[in-house]
This record gives structure tokens, C-alpha cells and sequence, in this order.
């Protein structure tokens, strides 16, 4: 799954779905943490485990790092969490 994340957002958030300018789709969140020592890169792996209901464990960041995109892997059954990243994207 591809984030685009904002560090020092105001709030942890998850503010839906977002297409980019080359097409691709990537889930747009927010974190209160800064973007040093990868604070901002554990507080979303806490935040998107948070909203899909899996333990923290289960999230993991596998590209970008220092970058503003972000891929991000969910270990579970897919199709549950499809049911719930949908749902997110759909209330926003």
C-alpha cells in the first residue's frame, strides 16, 4: 500500500484517498511526530494498524523511508483488510 504522509500534522490522521499527478493512488495521512529518527515512520505504522485493527506487528514500512511516499505492508487476511482500508477512504 502506498502513503503519503505529512510529519508534524497537527493530529494523527488518515485523511482518504489521493491521486497523483502520474495516476497513481496512495492513502493520504497525518502525523503529530517529527520527521527525525523515524518517529513520523513508526507513528504511522502505529496509526494505519490502529485503523485497520492489527496489532502493530503487523504493519511494515518496506520503501521510502526518508521520503514523503511511502509503502507500507499489512500482514492479515486481505480480504478484511480491503473491507476496512475501503471504508476508511469511503468517510473521508
Amino acid at each position: 500500500m502506498a502513503v503519503r504522509l505529512t510529519p508534524k500534522g497537527g493530529r494523527d490522521a488518515i485523511d482518504g484517498a489521493e491521486t497523483l499527478s502520474n495516476g497513481h493512488e496512495v492513502l493520504k495521512a497525518r502525523v503529530r511526530a517529527a520527521p527525525s529518527e523515524g518517529e513520523a515512520n513508526e507513528a504511522l505504522c502505529r496509526l494505519i494498524a490502529k485503523a485497520v485493527g492489527v496489532p502493530r506487528r503487523d504493519v511494515a514500512l518496506v520503501a521510502g523511508a526518508t521520503a514523503r511516499i511511502k509503502r507500507l505492508t499489512i500482514s492479515g487476511d486481505a480480504p478484511t483488510l480491503m473491507a476496512a482500508l475501503e471504508k476508511i477512504c469511503a468517510a473521508r
